[in-house]
């Protein structure tokens, strides 16, 4: 076995007929990642026969002294399932990048550990999952750890929801919560349309400050892999939420009255008195968030009357299926629900077109306790997805002194 540099078309080939597959590992994505400060090269793995066996993009920067930190974006594509396989394909990478001033390469494989349901119930697993894991580690790769939250380059948690069915079948297994949103945010006036032009200067302003990226990064994502990319965006009807809001507060306010007159009954008991006394003051409250959103409404519709862009998402689709890249929305607008919908028009539009799956990205793997990341978890399972646990990250140490010396250096790294 050995490594060998190979060129964008030779690494292209061969991943994309690999198992592990995956956008980021495309030359498509190097062109992107190399625009904003780092460097690539494509690497091959040959056997004796002189046969392709693996390939690696690799990604860099030169961050201490001449020395490099590398980075596989969902790891090698190899074949882990022999451990004399994996301990000689470290020996090589160690030889290989030590030579070229490398201190330090991170991977995480595309490998399946764990199939689970939307309440973190065991379906599926990989029996050779665990093996992979210890021969990466006897090979001398320092695992990262099975953490249940966010992994330091890609999620180790992701949500899936399954297509390629009757879109009513779909809906039905919706969480009920997510039914209600979409429910809602439709009847608020809410309307969710594809981008065929790709402007993302709109969806830049939900979600630059929450990816850390800038805009820019977005246009080239655009550029490089052309159609392959779609953005979508929520519109709020400003006319239309301005009737709804109106009729939501008006029904209240007769509901209100209705439950004052029964209150004045002679008719009911003490009890009774006290459970229609409890529910107006419930509905008072109610009539005063109706109120104020009707005033909202009446000046959004001054100032906006040709609608109002409140939440976006960008997609890419590879290899059959669609995978959310981003997502965001005005924050102020969070109760109108723009992001369930966005998800809910995206799982119509490509269960029409065929594919076999929306990836919604990165979750957390505590299914039962409450967190900061609660909220990610819920707005992703309640679409009933299928969750995929990865086997995580793993570091291999390529210059012992250079990269010992570099922690020593820059601690708070």
């Amino acid at each position: 076995m050995k490594i060998v540099k190979l060129n964008s078309s030779q690494f292209d080939k061969f991943a994309a007929s690999h198992k592990y597959r995956s956008f980021y590992q495309t030359s498509m994505y190097a062109s992107v990642i190399v625009k904003f400060g780092y460097h690539a090269q494509y690497l091959g793995v040959v056997n004796k026969e002189n046969k392709l066996i693996g390939a690696t993009l690799i990604i860099y920067k030169d961050v201490f002294m001449g020395n490099k930190m590398a980075y596989a974006p969902r790891g090698i594509l190899f074949n882990y399932d022999e451990p004399e396989d994996v301990k000689e394909l470290a020996v090589r990478l160690k030889r290989t990048l030590g030579k070229q001033g490398f201190m330090l390469l991170r991977i995480d494989p595309y490998i399946p550990l764990t199939v689970r349901d939307s309440d973190g119930n065991i379906m599926n697993f990989n029996n050779k999952g665990n093996s992979i894991v210890d021969s990466l580690i006897k090979s001398g790769f320092s695992y990262r750890g099975k953490t249940l939250f966010f992994e330091t380059e890609k999620p180790r948690w992701e949500a899936l929801v399954i297509l390629q069915r009757d879109i009513r079948e779909i809906f039905a297994k919706l969480d009920k919560r997510t039914r209600n949103k979409i429910r809602r945010a439709t009847n608020s006036g809410l309307i969710v349309e594809k981008d065929n032009h790709q402007n993302v200067n709109a969806l830049f302003n939900f979600v630059g400050r929450k990816d850390h990226k800038p805009l820019a990064y977005y246009k080239e994502f655009c550029n490089k892999f052309e159609d392959a990319v779609e953005v979508y965006y929520a519109k709020l009807n400003t006319e239309a939420f301005l009737i709804n809001s109106r009729r939501s507060y008006e029904k209240e306010v007769d509901y209100n009255n209705t439950l004052a007159e029964k209150i004045q009954s002679m008719r009911i008991d003490d009890r009774e008195r006290e459970n229609y006394l409890n529910k107006k003051m419930e509905s008072d409250k109610l009539i005063t968030s109706y109120k104020a959103s009707l005033l909202s409404a009446t000046e959004l519709l001054k100032s906006n009357p040709d609608g109002l862009i409140i939440a976006g998402a960008m997609v890419i689709k590879y290899d059959n299926a669609a995978y959310l890249l981003t997502e965001g929305m005005d924050e102020q607008y969070s109760y109108l629900n723009p992001t369930a919908l966005i998800k809910w028009q995206l799982i119509n539009d490509y269960n029409t077109q065929g594919l076999k799956y929306l990836n919604l990205d990165g979750i957390v793997g505590d299914f039962e306790n409450k967190s900061e990341f609660s909220g990610v978890n819920e707005s992703k399972l309640g679409f009933n997805a299928t969750v995929t646990e990865y086997i995580g990250e793993f570091d291999i140490v390529l210059n012992s002194f250079a990269y010992n010396l570099y922690k020593k250096t820059n601690k708070n790294k």
